[in-house]
């Protein structure tokens, strides 16, 4: 092997080799990814529990859960759609934001319902908040899905900050100032065996229904009715003793769209385990569901509840099926490259040689030719000829190729011959 064909082989190897490596490189790096932060809501609260349900499912399949706490909705939605901050993925109330074009989110699912609870105390049987106009009103806290809540249900009601006193204070307090006589009534929300639930439907404290709530649904297409039968909270003491109506915001798991494929799927499949059975106000199966608009949904999503998981993640680690499926995508230009580069390469190498031999061919054609067109060539014109096939001939001979190509040397070889012949037949007509 010459030189400089070597030189060149090495050129294209290093290319190759450089190409191929940068392909693995960016096709992998998402992949390995082994933590996702979420973002929830206060310490004890639904959000909260929902993460730490979460956070062992996912364990499982090697990926750890970061949980951070939050004060709720909207800061949720801040964090998410601030492009600096590490949250991934979170939990926002359905009604409590505007979501815009801009905010590059997408939903997962709607995993609960979360019901809206308004406790009260006094003789009078309250069921519409327009009755609460005037009074001491607990709303919730800044950040949190529920304030917007309530504002909202309030002002269709009438009630403002201008005729009401409403206070904007966390669960745990606004329970506590119900107790003490502080307040007149409070917003709460949750599920009914969290623990200040617990508390509230256990209490003398009573829960308001909505008796408008067809009509407010309709006003906050976000909210759904629901309804929570009576001896829910107690069959021995028939607490409710009554259904109550209530209304319910939806709890959407929402995460930035471009959270890798491979853990939107390890989500959904925590979502269905925790959020598959049957509660207080849904029936088995109703939840995880993709019954919102607030957020686009994302493909994988669409995917999952049509078909399940892709086939290949049903039995591959995440990591690796995500990168059979999805990133070998990206990979595939690149070994279409390779391949392309692997296949041509041989034909290029074997076309510079060919080419070096096609030289001489040339030299002997144009040499035969030229025995032929002359019929009276001269003792001169022989010897110049004879010195030219001799000089093909020795060039022929320091032609360094690879073995394979000896054959077409050997036939380089018998051209040679054939004019030699030639011209041996036309010097010994001259002689004759």
């Amino acid at each position: 092997m010459t030189r400089a064909r070597r030189r060149f082989l090495i050129i294209w190897a290093i290319v190759l080799v450089t190409v191929l490596g940068w392909a693995l490189v960016t096709a992998l790096r998402p992949v390995l990814q082994r933590t996702i932060v979420i973002t929830t809501g206060a310490d004890g609260g639904i959000y909260r529990g929902f993460a730490e349900r979460y956070a062992p499912i996912l364990k499982r399949a090697g990926i750890k859960l970061d949980i951070r706490s939050s004060s709720g909705s909207v800061q949720n939605y801040q964090r998410l759609t601030n492009p600096d901050s590490e949250y991934e993925v979170g939990f926002i109330q359905s009604g409590t934001i505007r979501p815009k074009e801009t905010d590059n989110l997408q939903t997962i699912a709607a995993v609960s319902y979360e019901p809206i609870w308004v406790f009260y105390r006094g003789d009078a049987v309250i069921n519409r908040l327009a009755q609460l106009r005037g009074k001491k009103v607990g709303i919730g806290v800044p950040g949190s899905g529920l304030l917007n809540v309530s504002l909202v249900l309030l002002g269709y009601s009438g009630v403002t900050r201008d005729n009401s006193t409403l206070l904007e204070l966390d669960a745990l307090n606004a329970y506590q100032r119900l107790e003490s006589g502080e307040l007149d009534a409070a917003f709460f929300i949750g599920r009914p065996d969290a623990a200040i639930q617990t508390k509230l439907l256990n209490s003398d404290l009573k829960l308001m229904s909505f008796a408008q709530a067809e009509a407010l649904v309709q006003k906050f297409p976000s909210l759904s009715k629901i309804i929570y039968p009576r001896a829910s909270t107690s069959i021995v003491n028939d607490l409710p003793r009554t259904d109550v109506t209530l209304l319910a915001a939806t709890a959407l798991l929402v995460s930035r769209d471009t959270l890798h494929p491979a853990l939107v799927y390890l989500l959904l499949d925590a979502a269905k385990t925790v959020h598959g059975g049957e509660d207080y106000f849904t029936p088995l199966g109703t939840f995880p569901n993709l019954r919102t608009e607030e957020f686009p949904v994302s493909d994988e999503s669409t995917r999952y509840f049509k078909s399940g998981r892709p086939f290949l993640q049903r039995y591959l680690p995440f990591w690796l099926a995500s990168l059979i499926e999805r990133r070998f995508l990206i990979l595939l230009p690149f070994m279409a490259l390779l391949i392309g580069l692997l296949q041509a390469l041989p034909r290029m190498v074997e076309a510079r040689i060919k080419k070096r031999l096609v030289v001489w061919y040339r030299e002997i054609k144009s040499l035969e030719d030229e025995t032929w067109k002359n019929t009276q060539p001269t003792r001169a014109q022989i010897a110049k000829w004879r010195d030219e096939i001799e000089n093909i001939d020795a060039h022929a001979s320091l032609i360094r190729i690879p073995h394979r190509y000896f054959q077409d040397v050997y036939a380089l070889k018998q051209a040679i011959g054939v004019v030699r012949d030639r011209i041996a037949q036309v010097a010994t007509k001259i002689k004759a």
